[in-house]
């Protein structure tokens, strides 16, 4: 655990990171899975607040439709809640829609759901900032096969200083990761590959979107 407060800029990931032979088969996703919790503090903000912000509208509308593709597939709905302290949702989510989390859906009775919960001090405080990071799943689900996906975290850029940095930012694309771990540990199948356009039918890029379509533009591409 890093002591220390939350810093000046959210520090995501720069670069794509290596990925295993599954991403060969075209997910279009990237999202952390966490099975067992994590506590971390960092270096904070000097903007003072404590209050946790939460993603922004293009942060949450950009991760609605992946989850919604990996969903329909797997047969197994995709969700994110962030929390504060006092355990006050700040932000949930899920292929179903923004403000739909999986747990009180009656459409979901097969599910995985990334928490995190975020705690900022004052300034004035010796305590440090921190952030508890788990995921839950329904009862059916084979946790044997997820043991261990926390320690991926790192593989794609989410650190825990970024989920106390960027918690909003962190707790969507870590959702959007869900689908690939899951697939990788074998409990659902991966994602089906479409065929490749043919260079003279791409079309040309959209004008450029928000930070979360950036920087998953490496994942997209495979």
């Amino acid at each position: 655990m890093a002591a220390g407060k939350r810093s000046g800029q959210a520090r995501r990931p720069a670069t794509t990171p290596a990925h295993s032979g599954l991403t060969k088969v075209g997910l279009a996703l990237v999202t952390v899975l966490l099975v067992g919790g994590c506590v971390v503090g960092i270096v904070r903000r000097d903007d003072g607040s404590t209050l946790v912000p939460a993603p922004t509208a293009a942060e949450r509308d950009d991760t609605v439709p992946i989850l919604a593709r990996a969903a329909e597939q797997h047969g197994l709905c995709y969700g994110w809640r962030l929390s504060d302290s006092s355990t006050e949702v700040v932000s949930v989510g899920s292929n179903a829609g923004v403000g739909i989390g999986v747990e009180e859906n009656p459409q979901c009775p097969r599910w995985v759901q990334v928490e995190a919960r975020v705690t900022y001090t004052s300034a004035s405080s010796e305590l440090d900032d921190s952030a508890f990071v788990t995921v839950t799943t329904s009862p059916d689900l084979d946790r044997t096969r997820l043991v261990g996906l926390r320690t991926r975290l790192e593989r794609f850029g989410l650190t825990r200083e970024v989920f106390v940095d960027d918690p909003g930012w962190a707790v969507t694309r870590a959702a959007t990761v869900l689908p690939l771990l899951v697939a990788e540990a074998g409990v659902v199948e991966p994602l089906a590959t479409t065929a490749p356009v043919p260079a003279d039918q791409v079309p040309p890029l959209a004008a450029a979107g928000s930070d979360l379509w950036r920087d998953r533009w490496g994942q997209l591409l495979t």
